[in-house]
Parts: structure tokens; C-alpha cells; sequence
């Protein structure tokens, strides 16, 4: 076969694989993450082999945990942040080396490896899969509570300790490198590069996004998203160092931009595909000669990590302050070892403190593990306690119980429309995440203290970046008049719980909201131009309740105009329902009157 059709074969397996196994077992509800690990098990070496490059697609799923740390990151701001650094630099520290340690006397008891050995596999035992727990976590919409953030404290913390984890095996190592760098200067050269990082995204990045939003290239854009995720990465593994503490880093200095949400949408179909890549390569690394020759020894590895890395993490939360349910389920959902594992054995087999057999055997248990822990953290949730019914509710004080206090509404359109809008909403303290266009839009809106994130609000992505999933209500306040039928339908779709409110241009707009079954449409000016009547009939001396008869009586035929020509189809229909030149309408009399000079 030809240089050229190898990989284009690998690529038709791979989506063959995952388009047949993922939806199979999301149908029978193990989750996605199962079904692609399945994936790659089919098409491994170890049971079909149809995947000739599988050094390869490693290399490159690992971008799908970079560009996973890249979306984390722009989830959390820094102030967020620095509120969990109690969960990263203790919990997580702690996490890493009790783990470690008690790993490692775990395997000098069970194996009859070396003190130095057992310890270079203990350590990277201690690490749990992130891609592997935040799919499960964005999975069951976790993601965003107090135990979602915690485990992913352990697990950024994790992230950080593979320095000095590859600088102790370094320092194990029988055939030491001499020019390898010491601990001290992979320290300095870490902060360093968080520092460049840091200064790059606050003072760099926005500007460049608001030169390219300005100019209105959507290919442009996300382009320059993938430069970002990639510029970090590659300055990071430059040095040695982890490319996705990189990643998270550049997307937490861009958590606060007003170009977040359209950032994650663009990157977010280029992490899908790349992590489950990544999971797919999980698989086809599992040695299933070393599982079926050595199955015993594997299972009893396995079961001894899970189980230990369980107590000891279960331990570990409940001390830091989680309820003895969530920390069983946190220590289950931990319990599995990481993909970094796999860089640890091998930085030992190279340095003479494993063989190659020993390798290989523990990659199977943490691959195995991998495999497991979806059927662990559906285990866990057997332990959540039963929904209990509210009574409270019941008596007189149901009339004061407010279900909007807190509700979510998504604002697509910030100009002189969408902030009255806004401000009737923010006036009932109802949380409003307003996205807009306009660049310049954006910036003015900040000068007054009111976020507006860029992005195309009308994009299903886009919604599902800002939130939509948990919103109550979408508004269309964005100016145009743009087709509602090709808009409001895959919207509807995706978000059939949204009720959506439209800003229709004029009247043939509305009309065509009205066809798209929109729950609520209001003309930009008609209420504007009716005020405006208003106040001019009261300058002519006009009593007050004429004026309000008028107006009613106007807004009557106006409305049983739109439905004749909603009915018809015809633009002229309901004429008899507009007011005459030469007649005069008086209420509660004759109706239209010729006019008295």
C-alpha cells in the first residue's frame, strides 16, 4: 500500500470504529469513553491489527489532553483559581504522595521488584487519568460543582508533579544522562515559562482577537485558537516540560476575555475528535498477550491499585472536609492510574530500573484500570443518597418561592436594543451571559462594567459554550433581519427547553418569527414608536384616557392585522384595519368619526 493511502486507511478505521462501538455503548449507557477504549482494543495489535501507525495516532491524540486542558482552563478564572489552591497544593499534594508511597509498598509486597523500581512504579501509579475522569465528569454534568472542581484540583496538581516525578526517576536512573538538567533548574524554567505564558495572554492575545473579530474571518479565528493552544504546548514541551499544564495555563489567562466562549467553540470539535483519539490509542496499547499470559497477576494489580488508591483518596477528602459519600466517590473515580504513566515506565525501562516485561505488565493494569473505572463511577453514584420530596413548599410560602431568582438568560445582541433588555432582567437579579459581534461593541460595553463575550450568539456551539443547556430563556436582541426558519430550528433541537424571545426588524420579520413558532417577538420600534405617539397626542392637548383608548384600540388592529396576513400569507391583508386620514377615533363611542376642525 502507498505511503499516502496508510494513513488515509488508519483514519477510515479509526471513524469506522468509532462511529459502530462509541453510540453502541452510549445506547447501552457505559458511556462514550467505554466505547472508544473498545474502539481501540478491536482495532489494536492485539486483536484485529488494522491500525498500522499506532505510534503515530499516539503522538497525536496527545493533543486531545492538551486542547481538553485548554477548555478547562477557560472555564477557570484566576480568582476561581486561587480559591481552589487549598484542593491543588494540598489535597492534590497529599494525594500524589501517600499514593506514591503507599503504591509502592503495595508492589514490594505483592512483586518481587526492587525498592528503586517499585518506587518509579508506585509514583506514576499515584496519577489518575484526567482526560479519562473529566469526560466522565462532563458526561453526567459534574463538571462545574464543588466535587467536580475538587477532582480536577487533584488532577491539575497531578499534572504539575510530573516534573519532579520525571526528575526522581532521573536521579534513580543506573545509566544517568549527564547533560539532563537538574530538579532545581526544571523548577526555575517551569515558572518561567508560566510567566511568559501569563504576560503573552493578558497583554497579546486579546488584542489579536479583537483585530480578527473586527475583520469578521471565522476561519481566521480559529486558527488563531489552535495557534494559542499550540504556541503554549510547543513552548512547554520545548523545555520538557508538560504541554498541557501549558494549554491549561493560556486558557485560564483567556477565562476572563470576551472572546472565551467563541474561542471554545472553535477548538471544542478539534478536542472531541483528538480525545477520543486519545482513548482510542489507550486501547490499542493494551497488551492483550501480556493480559492473557499473565491474567491473574494483572487482575490482582489492578484490583490492589483501585482499591488502595480508593482509600487512601477517599481518606484524604473526608479529612479536607467532603462528606464520606463524596469522598468514596471521589477515591472511585480517581482509582484508575494515568496516561502519564505510560511516559514514567518508559523513562524506567530507559534508565535500567524496569524490563521491558515489567512495563508492559503495569501499562497493562493502568490500561485495565482505564477500562474499569467507567463501571467504578457508575458503582459510586449507587451510593448518592434518594431524592427526598419537597413539603416545604406546600403551605402559603409557595407564593413567595421564587424559581427566576436565579435563573440563567443568555442575551444574544448587546447593542442599544439587548442592554434594555439586560437591564430589566439584571434589575430581578436574574443572571444575563451577553454575547455580541462586535468587537468595538464589546470594549465600549466593558467601559460600564457590563461583560459581553464575542462570539455568533445564533451558533449552536456558541450557545452551548455560554451555557445554554442550563439557561431558561434565549433572547434574539441582535440587530437584522436574519432568517428565523434556518436559525430557530437547529436551536430548537439542541435547546428544546429554551424559551426564546426574538428582536424582530420590522413587520415582515415578525411575521416570519411568528411562522418559526418563536415563543415571543417584539418589532424594535413599534413600542418605541407608539411612546413617542404618546407623548405627541399629549403635547396636541390630548386627555389621558383617549390617549390610552388610542392606543389600546391601535395595538387591537394592529394585532388582528397580523394574524389576517399570518392566515393569507398576503402583506395586504387587514387594510380596514388602519386608521384613515379624515377620521377621528373616539373611545367607547362611535369608532371612527370624520375629524372636526
Amino acid at each position: 500500500m502507498s505511503h499516502v493511502a496508510a494513513p488515509l486507511l488508519d483514519a477510515v478505521v479509526y471513524f469506522a470504529a468509532v462511529v459502530v462501538l462509541v453510540p453502541l455503548f452510549a445506547r447501552l449507557k457505559l458511556g462514550a469513553v467505554l466505547g472508544y477504549l473498545a474502539a481501540g482494543v478491536v482495532i489494536g495489535p492485539g486483536v484485529l491489527a488494522l491500525v498500522s501507525d499506532t505510534e503515530g495516532i499516539a503522538g497525536l491524540a496527545e493533543f486531545g489532553i492538551v486542547l481538553l486542558l485548554f477548555v478547562i482552563g477557560l472555564e477557570l478564572k484566576p480568582s476561581r483559581l486561587w480559591t481552589l489552591r487549598r484542593d491543588i497544593f494540598g489535597l492534590g499534594a497529599l494525594q500524589v504522595a501517600l499514593c506514591g508511597l503507599a503504591l509502592t509498598g503495595v508492589i514490594l509486597w505483592l512483586t518481587g521488584l526492587s525498592w528503586q523500581a517499585a518506587l518509579v512504579v508506585g509514583l506514576p501509579l499515584a496519577l489518575s487519568s484526567t482526560a479519562l475522569v473529566m469526560q466522565l465528569l462532563a458526561e453526567r454534568k459534574l463538571t462545574a460543582t464543588p466535587f467536580g472542581e475538587r477532582v480536577f484540583a487533584v488532577l491539575l496538581f497531578q499534572d504539575i508533579a510530573i516534573v519532579p516525578l520525571l526528575t526522581i526517576v532521573a536521579a534513580l536512573s543506573r545509566v544517568p544522562d549527564p547533560t539532563a538538567r537538574p530538579g532545581w533548574a526544571t523548577a526555575a524554567l517551569t515558572i518561567g515559562a508560566i510567566v511568559v505564558l501569563v504576560v503573552v495572554g493578558r497583554f497579546a492575545l486579546n488584542p489579536l482577537f479583537r483585530l480578527i473579530g473586527r475583520l469578521g474571518v471565522r476561519e481566521a479565528f480559529a486558527a488563531a485558537a489552535l495557534l494559542t493552544v499550540l504556541g503554549a504546548a510547543l513552548l512547554m514541551a520545548s523545555l520538557g516540560l508538560s504541554m498541557a499544564l501549558g494549554a491549561f495555563v493560556a486558557g485560564v489567562m483567556l477565562s476572563e476575555s470576551p472572546y472565551r466562549h467563541a474561542l471554545e467553540a472553535d477548538i471544542e470539535p478539534f478536542r472531541g475528535l483528538l480525545l477520543g483519539l486519545f482513548f482510542v490509542s489507550v486501547g490499542m496499547e493494551l497488551d492483550l498477550g501480556v493480559v492473557r499470559d499473565h491474567w491473574a497477576q494483572v487482575l490482582m494489580l489492578v484490583a490492589a491499585v483501585m482499591a488502595t488508591k480508593t482509600v487512601v483518596i477517599g481518606g484524604l477528602a473526608r479529612a479536607f472536609g467532603s462528606e464520606w459519600v463524596r469522598a468514596l466517590q471521589m477515591g472511585l473515580l480517581l482509582a484508575q492510574g494515568g496516561e502519564f504513566g505510560f511516559v514514567l515506565f518508559a523513562q524506567g525501562t530507559a534508565g535500567q530500573l524496569l524490563s521491558a516485561g515489567a512495563a508492559n505488565l503495569f501499562g497493562a493494569v493502568v490500561t485495565v484500570s482505564m477500562l474499569l473505572t467507567p463501571f467504578a463511577a457508575r458503582f459510586a453514584r449507587t451510593f448518592n443518597p434518594k431524592p427526598v420530596a419537597r413539603t416545604d413548599l406546600a403551605g402559603p410560602e409557595a407564593a413567595v418561592h421564587r424559581d427566576d431568582a436565579d435563573a440563567r438568560v443568555i442575551l444574544v445582541g448587546a447593542g442599544r436594543f439587548g442592554q434594555g433588555v439586560a437591564q430589566m432582567l439584571l434589575a430581578r437579579g436574574v443572571e444575563v451571559v451577553a454575547v455580541d459581534i462586535d468587537p468595538e461593541l464589546i470594549d465600549v460595553s466593558n467601559l460600564f462594567g457590563n461583560r459581553v463575550y464575542f462570539g455568533d450568539g445564533r451558533r449552536i456551539d456558541i450557545l452551548r459554550a455560554a451555557g445554554a443547556d442550563g439557561a431558561r430563556l434565549l433572547v434574539l436582541a441582535n440587530d437584522g433581519a436574519w432568517p428565523p426558519a434556518e436559525t430557530l430550528g437547529p436551536i430548537r433541537a439542541a435547546f428544546p427547553h429554551l424559551k426564546i424571545l426574538a428582536r424582530a426588524y420590522d413587520r415582515y420579520h415578525l411575521l416570519d418569527l411568528m411562522r418559526a413558532d418563536v415563543d415571543v417577538a417584539t418589532r424594535e420600534v413599534f413600542d418605541g414608536s407608539i411612546a413617542l405617539g404618546r407623548r405627541a397626542l399629549d403635547l396636541l392637548g390630548t386627555d389621558a384616557v383617549t390617549i390610552a383608548g388610542i392606543e389600546d384600540e391601535f395595538r387591537r388592529r394592529d394585532d388582528a392585522r397580523l394574524q389576517a396576513q399570518l392566515c393569507s400569507g398576503d402583506q395586504l391583508s387587514g387594510l380596514d384595519k388602519l386608521f384613515r386620514p379624515g377620521s377621528v377615533f373616539v373611545p367607547d363611542a362611535l369608532g371612527e368619526i370624520p375629524f372636526q376642525v
